[in-house]
């Protein structure tokens, strides 16, 4: 059995391999200020061009879902490749060049494969939880002869979901020639190495623009890339403490410390249903459970989508270029999560805000009449060129995302405001909001600190550091400071407005829970990639920070014992599920 499904991942990774090699020279080309050209966002591109391509002629009747016309997409984007690179043959040299760190990610890339693949292997059941529901519609995406898909409850009704990820792992599914039931626990050990990896570029790339030396540009990116994919939260705390008797968590400092009965009956759900109704889970927990569900099979789009962001970021003229690219990215989003695609426009506008903004900036004197309608006159026209530029983004998500559209109803009936005002009460309603009695929950502050305060911990730190040092003053930041501090505020506005408003669905009692769910776990994604590049970059410049030995010491100490507390969660939570990695039963989840 092991040695089949050594040939099954083998033949999953050429698959995954070879198409991203088509797409190599338009990612180098979209990546070029980049140390390693972007190099595994090859996979992750070359996956949802296809998939995209396939599915809009699908959804036009114009060829039908088969092996052929996957293939003839393929090869259709190899000769836009290869006629990238006779245009622009410094490509070529380029990526020459950079074959060593090629050759480094394709090999943690498959190592974090073969990694998840083994773990998976131990309980590979399709059985439980989502699971039926995201075979269900894997499976019924490839019997689809066109697009949309048959509900495979209410044939012939289209499956009215986000189905998009699903149809990237058909694709795959299709591409490799395995069975549904293999490729199933194949696509959650590929998301979860695209995601270390991609991760792993994200914050190498973000030190690259410090010039580090190589070794800590290697360190932020593992750093990243562990935070991200196998890190939990401080809710580990509890390991060494007595449980708590009833469902309600008490503060573990009211519990009896007892290290000798380590540790103490943790159950690892409970880190992601720790505030009351609510949901406020984060990859880790995502890769163990092994639904392989819209929030999971987004996760590489976003790292990528993240990832366009930074390279504009740092090359501020190569933004119109890429407005089409950053569109499609968030209607691929938005047709795999639906929420994911709205939180990264919100990211797209406030990079497009700030690029605006510093490539427009002028010295104004106010006391001078002449300057000050120049100023007015400035104004008007940021205003006019960052409107072009988001309208120009929204026409495209319209446009990418509107074969899908077409078949879908959303969920959501309004926007809820928690604790409303009694006229408001009163009032039942005005526009999309709504004001609902008995609607007043709210997070305890320990709580949001059990959750968080491990990025906090690095982000008040940096925010200190940058203060003390560089004054806040944006002229002194560097660039990757400055897209840093954008992810943090982001991040942070997620947190905190689930503790505002919530989206109301289908879930009565936990009205908040899945408003909490999406926007945190994109909150966890970017302060993981924060968290990562911070630690560096506080480990390179303490000494300015804090100049007495025994207080930088303590300060470590802390910092360390948290990033080792949050990492314990991924023992815990991989031996409860897979029992303990006792009984290989293959990848196969129909056994």
């Amino acid at each position: 059995m092991f040695f089949a499904d050594l040939v099954n991942i083998l033949q999953w990774w050429t698959t995954i391999l070879v198409i991203g090699l088509i797409f190599t020279p338009i990612t180098s080309f979209i990546f070029s200020n980049f140390f390693d050209k972007g190099y595994i966002f090859t996979k992750i591109i070359s996956i949802a061009f296809i998939s995209y391509t396939v599915f809009v002629l699908g959804f036009l009747k114009i060829l039908p879902f088969t092996n052929l016309t996957i293939i003839s997409s393929a090869l259709g984007f190899l000769i836009l490749n290869i006629v990238l690179i006779f245009k622009y043959p410094n490509l070529l040299i380029s990526l020459r060049r950079s074959w060593k760190i090629f050759f480094f990610e394709e090999i943690l890339f498959l190592g974090i494969l073969f990694f998840w693949s083994y773990i998976h292997a131990h309980q590979p059941d399709i059985h439980g939880l989502e699971k039926y529901m995201d075979y269900g519609f894997i499976n019924s995406i490839l019997r689809a002869k066109y697009f949309p898909p048959a509900d495979m409850w209410f044939t012939p009704s289209p499956i009215n979901y986000y189905y998009f990820g699903h149809l990237t792992t058909a694709v795959l599914t299709k591409l490799s020639f395995l069975s549904s039931s293999i490729t199933f626990n194949l696509m959650l050990a590929t998301i979860s190495a695209l995601s270390f990896t991609s991760a792993f570029s994200i914050g190498a790339n973000l030190l690259f623009k410090l010039n580090v030396t190589r070794y800590m540009l290697y360190a932020g990116g593992l750093i990243s890339a562990f935070i991200l994919n196998f890190a939990g939260n401080l809710h580990t705390i509890y390991l060494f403490f007595k449980p708590y008797a009833n469902e309600n968590p008490l503060p573990f400092w009211q519990l009896i410390f007892s290290p000798i009965t380590f540790p103490n009956n943790y159950w690892y759900p409970n880190a992601t249903r720790f505030i009351h109704n609510t949901i406020h889970e984060f990859p880790i927990y995502s890769y163990v459970v092994s639904d392989l569900h819209g929030h999971v099979l987004d996760i590489p789009f976003v790292l990528l989508t993240i990832a366009v962001l930074l390279s504009i970021f740092l090359k501020i003229e190569n933004l119109k270029l890429k407005i089409p690219l950053i569109s499609f990215l968030l209607a691929v989003m938005y047709m795999t999560n639906a929420w994911d695609g709205i939180i990264y426009f919100i990211l797209a506008i406030f990079i497009v805000l700030y690029l605006n903004a510093k490539s427009k900036a002028l010295v104004i004197d106010k006391k001078s009449i002449k300057y000050y309608v120049l100023s007015i006159v400035r104004n008007k026209v940021y205003i006019l060129h960052t409107t072009y530029y988001i309208l120009l983004l929204g026409i495209g998500f319209f446009l990418f995302s509107l074969p899908f559209n077409l078949n879908f109803k959303p969920f959501a009936s309004g926007i809820g405001i928690l604790c409303a005002p009694k006229f408001l009460l009163d009032l039942g309603k005005f526009g999309p909001f709504l004001f609902e009695p008995n609607h007043c929950q709210h997070s305890p502050l320990w709580q949001l600190f059990i959750l968080y305060g491990f990025f906090y911990f690095w982000i008040v730190s940096f925010i200190i550091f940058l203060f003390k040092n560089l004054k806040l003053k944006i002229k002194n930041l560097s660039i990757s400071d400055v897209f840093v501090l954008i992810l943090i505020i982001l991040s942070t506005l997620l947190i905190i407005l689930p503790e505002i408003i919530y989206v109301k669905d289908i879930y009565p009692a936990h009205y908040r829970a899945n408003t909490m769910f999406k926007l945190v776990y994109q909150a966890f994604i970017l302060l993981s990639i924060s968290s990562g590049y911070i630690i560096v970059r506080l480990f390179l410049n303490l000494k300015s920070l804090i100049l007495n030995p025994y207080l930088k010491l303590g300060y470590w100490v802390i910092g360390l014992l948290m990033l080792f507390l949050v990492l314990l969660y991924s023992y815990f939570a991989i031996n409860s599920y897979f029992g303990n990695l006792k009984v290989y039963s293959g990848l196969n989840g129909m056994n």
